[in-house]
């Protein structure tokens, strides 16, 4: 053991692959991802150079309907293909699941139909060593029968600890018939060790789900015997003495604790309910108290990784990996995170703990955990890979775990400052984060630079940088004239930036008609002369261009390989400065949008909208134009993450629908509740527009649909710019 534990730190990679069942509705990650119907999909993950893949071949899925019938020919096609790419498989058969319908968490026949599978799938791949018969047992017991999220949706602690029961027994089955195959077979157990800290009156409560935490690996251990604080409450609780006698006399210890942490692993307890929303409200019978993320009240912060090995390492002293690192939210996040939990393992292995991995969780990506996934909302976290086009593109996690896994140096200018979970802006609620003594000054780093300052996504860009934690810069005309190469270069030696993201430019399309001298210097010279700039200094550039540049012939949405054919002088400028642009700088991002509209901007055609109905003066809207409607954060938050990425080249970003000017004015009203009786639809040419403009111009994406969908959309936009208080959730 200590010659392993002196081997290089692993890289391994894992698939959101839950099956959960909510009611009689299961919900299956692999078919969202895709990766159930896409083979070559183990090939991107080989080449990021990881050494193990925790591969699912799930008891639901391949014996669904009865026990004796089994239907390995998916995971004979991927461990097959995982085999001849020299990836190790760490073979999982319970993702967050129940089983089969046949079956269940309270079903006391569970653990020897999970036994009989394990071993029909030992002796399909008798070559395989590392299993987890069933991921997070103890999360997935408190969410099945604890909390009632998922089936059998008990709400009680007799339920609770049937259900850890059932699959703690069942994992210990499960590698007593896989080792009669394969004797070295080893268990990897995975379980989230989050902690819970409390004010004092409710130390009591953090200290037993302190003791809870560690249920499912004290139970695999033998730990659970007669002098465990938690024995009396599992016996009160419907265990038997000799079921618990079992676990004591049968132990099956895990030859690697995975430990899965996430940013909201750590819990807070607080009685003062008035300082948290309702949502969070909850109580144990004695007191009534607020269960939230410690991260966002607790004034020191939450532990992190490094704390959470050690512990598990001091307790057990058995092989440590963590065994899941995903973290939702903007990719700079992403990656932060991530290099946070390396550097947390070298760490812990430096004082001596036994750690032999980090796992890049979801390298597709996961679909509505937010909701835990309960319902099929359409929410998509990016992973490793963006599963949002034709085929998953790698993200720049994908080149971070590649140097993690060759043990090369992987730097980006966006890793500088640390994570929001590190920045005073984490506290959201009131007493506790009160307290919060002040951060230490981190370094900026190189910043980006955003021009256009004064305009609606100039303003946006700065904004939503500041909130990301992105150092940047933004400046306006007076600071630098994009189409004078002096200006430019003078303000590129000045701020050296690694990014410049170009929101300048003539945007008002009708007067462009009258002053097209003006609209070609701003709109194409301007871009083309950053492009050069940015080509001699090496830093990226990301400039705006509309759906403008299209006719309107087509009756399906545009995507980026269709032709430009402008009809307008604005629509022609926008089209030259994307073919300058891209002949000066290949690597440069040009993203197509359309129709903005913007919470932080009264002045956009939805804000203008819902101004004149909500005073009860008419409002006039082109019913036959049709256009792709675009949330300005949304934009923003996207180009961001596609700037990060190194993505290059033509890329439409605007909300999933297309409508006309007229309909987008009526269900924003509707949103807003504000009455559309004023609402005067007419055709285009009777608003006496200067510039021609294609009746149709609805944007598609060949290369991805990134941006959520236009009702979504329009609902954030109102809550936004509601003056009520709204929910944060």
């Amino acid at each position: 053991m200590a010659g392993e534990a002196r081997a290089l730190l692993e890289i391994w990679g894992g698939v959101e692959c839950t099956v959960n069942r909510v009611g009689d509705v299961y919900h299956h990650q692999l078919e969202r991802s895709g990766h159930a119907r896409r083979l070559d999909d183990l090939d991107h993950f080989a080449a990021l150079g990881i050494q193990a893949l925790r591969m699912p071949v799930l008891w639901e899925r391949t014996a669904p309907d009865r026990p004796d019938r089994l239907d390995f020919g998916w995971a004979d096609a991927r461990l097959e293909r995982l085999r001849a790419l020299d990836v190790r498989p760490i073979i999982g058969l319970v993702h967050h699941g129940s089983g089969p319908r046949y079956t269940s968490l309270v079903d006391p026949g569970f653990p020897e139909g999970l036994a009989r599978f394990a071993h029909a799938a030992a002796e399909r791949y008798p070559w395989v060593t590392d299993w987890t018969p069933v991921n997070e047992p103890l999360t997935t017991a408190r969410f099945s029968g604890l909390y009632g999220h998922w089936y059998p949706h008990g709400r009680d602690p007799r339920t609770f600890v049937r259900a850890l029961l059932v699959e703690c027994r069942a994992i210990a089955l499960a590698m007593r018939a896989i080792r009669e195959v394969i004797p070295r077979a080893r268990l990897i157990q995975t379980e989230d060790v989050g902690k819970t800290t409390s004010t004092p009156l409710l130390a009591y409560q953090a200290e037993h789900e302190n003791h809870r935490r560690w249920l499912s690996f004290d139970l695999l251990t033998g730990r659970v015997d007669g002098d465990h604080p938690l024995s009396p409450l599992l016996l009160g609780w419907g265990a038997s003495p000799a079921e618990l006698a079992w676990f004591v006399e049968e132990p099956c210890p895990p030859d690697v604790l995975g430990i899965n942490y996430y940013i909201t692993s750590e819990r807070f307890l607080d009685e003062r309910l008035s300082a948290y929303p309702a949502w969070s409200h909850g109580g144990n019978g004695e007191h009534a108290y607020a269960d939230v993320e410690a991260v966002r009240a607790v004034a020191g912060g939450i532990d992190g990784h490094r704390a959470r090995l050690q512990e598990v390492w001091d307790r057990y002293r058995r092989p440590v990996a963590i065994s899941e690192v995903h973290l939702g939210g903007p990719r700079e996040e992403q990656l932060r995170w991530l290099v946070e939990a390396f550097r947390a393992a070298e760490a812990a292995r430096a004082a001596g703990a036994d750690v032999r991995a980090v796992t890049a969780w979801s390298l597709l990506g996961c679909f509505d955990w937010s909701c835990l996934v309960t319902e099929e909302r359409g929410h998509y976290e990016p992973g490793v890979f963006d599963v949002r086009g034709p085929e998953p593109r790698s993200t720049a996690l994908a080149r971070l775990v590649s140097a993690l896994a060759r043990g090369v140096r992987f730097d980006h200018p966006v890793l500088t400052p640390p994570g929001w979970w590190r920045r005073p802006e984490r506290l959201t609620y009131g007493p506790v984060a009160a307290v919060a003594p002040a951060p230490e000054a981190a370094a900026a780093g190189p910043p980006i630079l955003i021009t256009g300052a004064k305009g609606t996504l100039g303003r946006a860009f700065a904004r939503l940088c500041a909130l990301r934690g992105l150092p940047h810069r933004s400046i306006g005309r007076d600071e630098m004239d994009i189409a004078d190469p002096a200006s430019v270069e003078r303000a590129l030696d000045r701020f050296a930036p690694w990014a410049v993201v170009n929101t300048a430019g003539f945007v008002r399309v009708d007067e462009a008609e009258r002053e097209p001298h003006r609209c070609e210097r701003e709109n194409a010279l301007g871009p083309a002369v950053l492009a050069s700039a940015c080509r001699r200094r090496d830093a990226r550039l990301v400039t705006f261009s509309a759906d403008l540049v299209f006719d309107g012939a087509q009756r399906s949405p545009y995507v980026e390989t269709d032709p430009a054919r402008p009809l307008n002088v604005y629509g022609r400028s926008k089209a030259t400065a994307e073919w300058n642009v891209l002949a000066i700088l290949p690597e440069a991002l040009v993203v197509r949008t359309a129709a903005f509209f913007c919470p932080w901007d009264e002045a956009d055609f939805v804000g203008a909208a819902l101004r004149a109905l909500g005073e009860g003066r008419s409002f006039h809207a082109a019913d036959d134009v049709i256009v792709s409607p675009t949330y300005v954060p949304d934009l923003v938050h996207a180009t961001l993450d596609l700037l990060i990425d190194g993505e290059r080249g033509i890329w439409h970003l605007a909300n999933r629908d297309a409508t006309s000017w007229a309909e987008l004015a009526s269900r924003s009203a509707a949103l807003a509740r504000v009455p559309a009786a004023r609402l005067v639809r007419c055709p285009s040419h009777a608003l006496g527009l200067a510039a021609p403009r294609p009746r149709y111009s609805a944007l598609g994406s060949g290369r991805g649909l990134l941006l959520p969908s236009l009702d979504d959309a329009l609902a954030r936009y109102v809550a936004e710019r509601d003056p009520r208080p709204q929910s944060w959730r």
